[in-house]
C-alpha cells in the first residue's frame, strides 16, 4: 500500500539577531505572525516527491502574540484522488499537532524564553539592590560591638555612620552622568565591585585607626552613590512608562530587603564567624552577582541578543519621546530655574533626611530606649523594612494602575508622595507615646511602609520631567538629599548625647515631612520640561 507522507514547513518571524540589524527601520517595528503551514503529497514510490500543482495538500497557519506564544492553530483537511491504473490513491493532510509528530514538532518549532528578557532584568537589578543596602546596614549592626571595643562615644558613632555619606554625595552626582554615557551595565558592575571591597577592608580598617576607618568609609560610598542614578537610567530603557513605576517598586523591594537580611543575619552570621567573617561573607556576594550581571544583561534592550522581537517592540513604543534628540546636558542655571524640579529636590532632601536616621539609629533606638539586646533590636528593626519592601511594589503598581486608568501623572505623583510623606511623620509623631518595643516597631513599620510612596512619587518623576536625562538629574538631587542625609545622621547623634533623648529629632523631622508635603503638591509637574 502507498506511504502517505506530510511536508511540514515552518516560518518563524525573524530572530532577535536578525531584527537587530534594521531595528531603527519603521518598517522593522511592524508585528509578524508565526506562521505554520504544513502541506503534503502522497505518491507511489515511482511517483514524483513534493507538494505540486496536482491538487494534492493542504496548509494550516497560526498567529501568536506575546513572547512565543503560539496558540489557536486550527487544522484544515483536504484530500485529492488521482488515478494511476487501476488504484485509486487517496491523500489526506491535517495541521492539528496530532498529526505531526513529538519529534517533529519539537524539531520545527523554535523554543522561547520562559521569561521575558525584562524581568530578568529587574530582578538582577532588585538583588544589587539588595546588596548595596545589606552592606550599608552590616555596619549600622556591628557599630554596637564596634563602638563597645574601642570605646567610642555617641556623636563618634554618628561621624562613622555618616562617612560613607561623604563620598556618596559626590559620586551620586557624578554617576547618573557616567551611566547616561557608558551604560547601566559597565557603571553598576563596577560600582558593585568597589563596594564590595571597601565592605571586605572595613574591619581591618577599623583596627587601625579612626583615619584609616574613616577613608574606607567614603570610599564604600563612593562606590554606593553611583546605584540610585545608575538604576535611574537603567530600567526607563528596559520599561514602558506604564510598567516604570511598577519596575521601581521591585527593585526598590530589594533594596528594602536588604535591610531585612542584614539586620537578622549579620547578628548570627558575626556570632560563628566574627566580624571580619561577617563583611568578608557579604563582599562575596558581591562579586557573585557581578558574575550573573555581566553574562545575563545589557544596558539597552535594543542591544540583547535574547529579547524577542514583539518584548522589544512593546518597549520602544512605551518610551517617553522627546522633541528634541540633544546630546547636551541643559545648564545648571537652566535646571534650577525650573520650579517642577525644585519640587523633586525638596522632596529628596526630606526623603533622605528621614530615611538614613532610621536607617542608621534604628537598632541604637531599640539599645538605648527599651534595653533590648542586640539580636531583638534586629528583629524590631527588620520587620519595617520588610513592610516597606511589600508596599513599594503595591505603590508602584497602583501608581501605574492609575496611570492606565486615566488619571494625569503628575496627580498620581503627588498622591503618591503626600502619602509617603504625611504617612511617616504622623507616625514618628506618635512613636513617643510607645511604651513597649513591640509597639515601638509597629510604628515605625507604618512609618517606613507608608514612605514607600514616594518611590511612585518623586523617585518615578524625574523620569517624567527629563527622560533623556534622567540618570544625571536623579544623580544631581540625590547628591544634595545626601548632604541633608548626613546632617540629619550626626545631627542624631549630637541630639542623644546633649537630650538623652531621640524625639525632639524625630519631632523635628516630622516637620520637615510635613512642610516638603506642601511645597511638592504646589509645585511637581508631570510633563516634559527637558528633552
Amino acid at each position: 500500500m502507498a506511504s502517505v507522507r506530510s511536508c511540514v514547513s515552518v516560518k518563524p518571524a525573524a530572530g532577535p539577531a536578525r531584527y537587530r540589524s534594521a531595528r531603527l527601520g519603521a518598517a522593522s517595528l511592524e508585528p509578524r505572525s508565526l506562521r505554520i503551514s504544513a502541506s503534503c503529497s502522497s505518491s507511489l514510490p515511482s511517483a514524483a516527491d513534493g507538494c505540486s500543482s496536482r491538487g494534492v495538500g493542504c496548509a494550516a497557519s497560526s498567529s501568536g502574540r506575546g513572547d512565543g506564544a503560539v496558540a489557536g492553530l486550527v487544522g484544515d483537511g483536504g484530500s485529492a484522488r488521482r488515478q494511476m491504473g487501476r488504484r485509486d490513491v487517496a491523500a489526506m493532510c491535517s495541521a492539528s499537532l496530532d498529526g505531526v509528530s513529538h519529534a517533529a514538532a519539537a524539531a520545527a518549532v523554535p523554543s522561547v524564553p520562559a521569561l521575558p528578557e525584562r524581568v530578568k532584568a529587574v530582578a538582577l537589578m532588585a538583588a544589587v539592590m539588595l546588596l548595596c543596602n545589606a552592606d550599608r546596614v552590616v555596619m549600622s549592626v556591628a557599630v554596637v560591638p564596634l563602638a563597645a571595643q574601642h570605646g567610642w562615644s555617641s556623636s563618634f558613632v554618628g561621624i562613622v555612620q555618616s562617612s560613607f555619606l561623604w563620598g556618596y554625595v559626590f559620586s551620586s552626582m557624578v554617576g547618573g552622568a557616567l551611566a547616561d554615557k557608558y551604560g547601566g551595565k559597565k557603571v553598576m558592575a563596577g560600582a558593585a565591585a568597589l563596594w564590595s571591597l571597601a565592605t571586605f577592608l572595613t574591619p581591618w580598617a577599623a583596627s587601625q585607626s579612626a583615619v584609616v576607618l574613616l577613608a574606607v568609609r567614603v570610599l564604600f560610598g563612593i562606590a554606593e552613590g553611583v546605584a540610585f542614578p545608575t538604576m535611574s537610567t537603567f530600567l526607563p530603557k528596559w520599561f514602558p512608562t506604564h510598567e516604570r513605576a511598577t519596575a521601581v517598586g521591585i527593585s526598590m523591594g530589594g533594596f528594602h530587603l536588604g535591610n531585612v537580611v542584614s539586620f537578622l543575619a549579620t547578628p548570627i552570621i558575626m556570632s560563628h564567624i566574627g566580624l571580619a567573617g561577617t563583611f568578608a561573607f557579604f563582599a562575596s556576594l558581591g562579586y557573585l552577582w557581578i558574575a550573573v550581571w555581566l553574562l545575563n544583561v545589557e544596558s539597552d534592550p535594543i542591544d540583547s541578543r535574547t529579547i524577542s522581537k514583539s518584548e522589544l517592540q512593546l518597549i520602544l513604543a512605551g518610551r517617553s519621546k522627546s522633541k528634541v534628540k540633544g546630546d547636551k546636558f541643559p545648564s545648571l542655571r537652566e535646571v534650577f530655574s525650573k520650579m517642577g524640579m525644585w519640587a523633586i529636590i525638596v522632596a529628596n532632601v526630606i526623603n533622605n533626611w528621614g530615611y538614613f536616621v532610621l536607617l542608621s539609629w534604628m537598632p541604637v533606638y531599640f539599645k538605648m530606649v527599651y534595653d533590648v539586646n542586640l539580636k531583638q533590636a534586629a528583629w524590631f528593626s527588620a520587620i519595617p523594612w520588610a513592610v516597606m519592601a511589600l508596599s513599594g511594589y503595591v505603590a508602584g503598581a497602583s501608581a501605574d494602575y492609575l496611570i492606565k486608568s486615566g488619571v494625569s501623572t503628575v496627580r498620581v505623583r503627588k498622591i503618591m508622595q503626600s502619602i509617603g510623606f504625611i504617612g511617616p511623620g504622623v507616625s514618628l509623631l506618635c512613636l513617643r507615646f510607645a511604651q513597649t518595643p513591640s509597639v515601638a516597631a509597629v510604628i515605625m513599620t507604618a512609618a517606613l511602609g507608608l514612605s514607600s510612596c514616594s518611590q511612585a512619587g518623586y523617585f518615578c518623576n524625574v523620569q517624567d520631567i527629563a527622560p533623556q536625562y534622567a540618570g544625571s538629574l536623579h544623580g544631581m538631587t540625590n547628591g544634595i538629599g545626601v548632604v541633608a542625609a548626613i546632617v540629619s545622621t550626626v545631627g542624631a547623634g549630637y541630639f542623644v548625647q546633649w537630650l538623652g533623648s531621640f524625639q525632639a529629632f524625630l519631632t523635628l523631622t516630622a516637620v520637615l515631612y510635613f512642610s516638603a508635603t506642601i511645597f511638592y503638591n504646589t509645585y511637581a509637574t508631570g510633563d516634559l520640561i527637558f528633552d
